[in-house]
């Protein structure tokens, strides 16, 4: 009888696991439609060739540069590990994860996330930490980005931060309950469409520009990781050039890069040698490139890399010739897929999460 007792309290509590867990799948947002930022940095883990040149940073990283003109114009192997309002932090953080699984030859930060020196908001942390595998990177992640109604355990068990959501399920949480689609071409979000830029209101004058303690220390402690590993580091400024980046920010970015050894390239000044018509190549008034304009900041970014770099043309190689085939593929049927929503529909279903400021 007491064998009989501890076997029923064991599958019970097997049972009861296991509901648990599949309520905790059903429930977390899938980030398939609409906001399928939250899915960025988990593909990631599903690469299966190594990188040379890898991206870290926000929208101005994801959507600003296309891998795969990067890989048909040099054979350049890189990945972007990019996602919403990314805080600097943030970043150092993935690079961390990043140098558990590879050790690329280039690792490039795009530095609009300075400004920030405060974690933001719950939700843009969840698209960003959500994704990481565990690890001590995730953990001390998890510490540096909770705002104050955060909390940690709600991490570690998202059932219990979204355990109110069955009121919002949809098919896509069933469809993708244990699985999801890429949303990204090697970390790159896709946009065709156009909508040019008009201008933007004059930005308004700052009580104190000096950049903060908490993000210019993690963007030290990425400069010294970066060093210790034999990587070399890019800062760059995307192009666009909304939100507003101020020139004594610009100064401070460019005082770090000469004091630790680094290229800082600000690409504001150069979008015509870009060959950027921000009427034609931004889908959002300019605060992101479209599709055109990517593949155009890519063509140019991968000649200063060739230029400066010792990186490999890996075209010829027949395990990455397979795999970026399958990605071009991949790339051209959504490119596809866009335009022919564009035909139908005047514009594209899906927004996502930098259609909100950052």
């Amino acid at each position: 009888m007491k064998k009989r007792r501890w076997l029923a309290v064991l599958l019970t509590a097997v049972c009861t696991v296991g509901v648990l867990y599949l309520a905790q799948r059903l429930l977390t947002p899938k980030y398939q439609k609409g906001i399928v930022e939250g899915s960025m940095v988990a593909e990631y883990y599903d690469e299966t060739v190594e990188h040379d040149v890898v991206f870290i940073g926000d929208c101005e990283v994801y959507e600003n540069f296309s891998p795969i003109t990067l890989w048909e114009d040099y054979g350049i192997s890189s990945y972007i590990r990019g996602s919403a309002q990314q805080l600097t932090w943030q970043s150092y953080y993935l690079l961390e994860d990043t140098l558990r699984y590879e050790t690329p030859d280039v690792v490039v930060f795009n530095v609009l996330a300075l400004k920030y020196d405060e974690p933001q908001s719950e939700a843009y942390n969840r698209m960003t930490i959500d994704g990481m595998r565990w690890s001590r990177s995730k953990v001390e992640d998890i510490l540096a980005s909770m705002t104050d109604e955060e909390h940690f355990i709600e991490y570690v068990f998202p059932l219990l931060r979204y355990h109110d959501r069955w009121s919002e399920l949809n098919k896509t949480d069933v469809q993708h309950w244990f699985s999801k689609d890429p949303v990204t071409h090697a970390g790159y979000y896709m946009r065709v469409d156009v909508q040019p830029e008009l201008g933007f209101p004059d930005p308004m004058p700052l009580a104190d520009y000096t950049l903060g303690e908490k993000a210019m220390g993690y963007l030290q402690r990425m400069a010294d990781l970066c060093r210790e590993k034999g990587v070399a580091l890019i800062l760059i400024k995307a192009p666009t050039e909304y939100p507003h980046w101020y020139d004594e920010w610009d100064e401070q970015v460019a005082a770090f890069a000469e004091e630790n050894g680094v290229p800082y390239i600000n690409y504001i000044p150069l979008q015509d040698d870009i060959g950027l018509d921000m009427a034609t190549d931004t889908y959002d008034g300019g605060l992101h490139l479209n599709n055109q304009g990517a593949e155009k900041m890519a063509a140019y970014f991968g000649a200063y890399l060739k230029e400066n770099y010792d990186l490999p043309d890996r075209r010829g190689e027949p395990e990455y010739d397979a795999v970026w085939q399958e990605k071009i593929d991949a790339y051209e049927a959504m490119k596809r897929q866009q335009y022919d929503e564009l035909a139908q529909y005047g514009e594209l279903v899906s927004f996502g999460a930098n259609a909100i400021e950052e």
